[in-house]
């Protein structure tokens, strides 16, 4: 490097402040440890490898370290969904009864906090783009209040991958009512899972074949599945919560499963590195192409990454936050719409686009900037029925501080004002 000057166009001196300012908070414990990546014109300007992916064991982070990318699979879900829409087999405006007959004849609660048994008919079958925009009134037990939540529980175990089948999971849900008619608002939820067991069976494969066929393999992300092989097991970072009685990190992995599970979940079951998200992260900011290869047309990623929500939709808390200031959603993916109003979601030019997950991983593509970021970490946030007031609980301020720290940083290396 010559001067002050480094990869991507970033100051030397501002890249050499990410770690600093985030090696503290695995010191102190607060997380584990963190592997970040940034990308931008072309070139990777910076990895971070910090802290350790098995505390106990002291293995450190490595750049090829797994993590549980949670959320992060719903664009990856949604992409797929999309390449079914080029190829016309399926439309935004399809209801999803033509293959999942299970949400025929759906109640809807009367109020999304009373009891179950208080409903009255949807209005309309829920289509593809109330999946895609999270406005189905499908819902997670940890974003509910109320009974739903813990019929949400009751009926399909865990929200991060259920002991059942995909078609007895799709019966369970369809059985209970919806929090919210149908394109009525933006209630966060299963609508992702849903999406995914759609694309296989428009496609008539399995969901997991499809984006393996279709996204995974083409892209050279060898190392995303929804399952962890013995061979690749001591690469995998350990999840983490603080134990609030010790206020120390707490083991908290799932085990691992033989083989690949049949219930792979669209909404939140991948296992991925940085490197590999990296090819799916380029391929959406180069509008739908990565090394000669095109998987969708640039009009079509325009349109996943334009807000849908309504103005009086965005008005609505998201997780008791108004997440909705200065941002929306598209068809997967949130959107910055006005950078200098929102606050939840970092720092960000106009038309940045990403979606985190329930572990504290993170990711934005920002085309004014020709850049991605990518930010994984391994800590376990409570998912349990009203858990989303919560979702703070038991992580102390440095770990909540970090990614802040990693958006604002980022942009502070560009010249940007923190």
């Amino acid at each position: 490097m010559d001067g002050d000057q480094a990869l991507g166009g970033f100051t030397s001196e501002g890249l050499a402040a990410i770690p600093a300012a985030l090696q503290p908070v695995a010191e102190a414990g607060d997380l584990s440890g963190f592997v970040t990546l940034l990308w931008r014109r072309g070139e990777v300007a910076q990895v971070n490898t910090i802290g350790y992916r098995d505390v106990a064991a002291k293995t450190p982070m490595t750049r090829d370290t797994l993590f549980r990318i949670a959320s992060m699979t719903k664009p990856i879900t949604s992409v797929a969904a999309l390449m079914l829409l080029e190829e016309g087999i399926l439309k935004l405006d399809d209801p999803i009864t033509k293959w999942l007959p299970e949400f025929e004849g759906m109640q809807v609660l009367r109020s999304a906090t009373g009891p179950l048994e208080d409903t009255v008919p949807a209005r309309r079958d829920i289509t593809v783009d109330d999946l895609m925009t999270h406005r189905s009134g499908l819902a997670y037990g940890f974003t509910s209040i109320g009974p739903i939540a813990y019929a949400h529980q009751k009926a399909l175990g865990s929200p991060l991958g259920p002991s059942m089948t995909t078609d007895a999971w799709l019966a369970a849900l369809g059985s209970l009512p919806l929090s919210y008619q149908p394109g009525e608002r933006f209630h966060y939820s299963h609508a992702t899972d849903v999406l995914g067991f759609l694309v296989g069976r428009a496609a008539g494969v399995t969901y997991r074949d499809f984006i393996k066929q279709r996204i995974l393999e083409p892209l050279g992300m060898h190392d995303t599945d929804f399952w962890c092989p013995p061979e690749k097991r001591d690469r995998m970072a350990k999840l983490y919560r603080i134990n609030p009685e010790t206020d120390a990190l707490q083991d908290v992995s799932f085990p691992h499963v033989p083989e690949a599970p049949e219930f792979c979940s669209g909404g939140g079951g991948l296992i991925s590195t940085a490197d590999d998200y990296l090819r799916f992260a380029r391929m959406m900011l180069a509008g739908g192409e990565l090394d000669g290869v095109r998987y969708l047309r640039p009009e079509t990623l325009a349109l996943m990454s334009e807000n849908r929500l309504t103005p009086e939709q965005r008005e609505i808390p998201f997780m008791g936050i108004p997440f909705w200031t200065g941002q929306g959603f598209g068809l997967g993916v949130s959107v910055i719409t006005d950078p200098e109003k929102q606050a939840w979601m970092g720092a960000g030019s106009k038309g940045s686009f990403g979606w985190p997950g329930a572990f504290g991983t993170w990711w934005q593509a920002d085309p004014s900037e020709d850049m991605v970021m990518i930010y994984l970490i391994q800590n376990s946030m409570p998912l349990e029925p009203e858990a989303a007031a919560q979702l703070a609980t038991g992580q102390r301020m440095g770990g909540r501080a970090a990614l802040p720290a990693f958006q604002k940083l980022t942009y502070a290396a560009l010249g940007r004002p923190l």
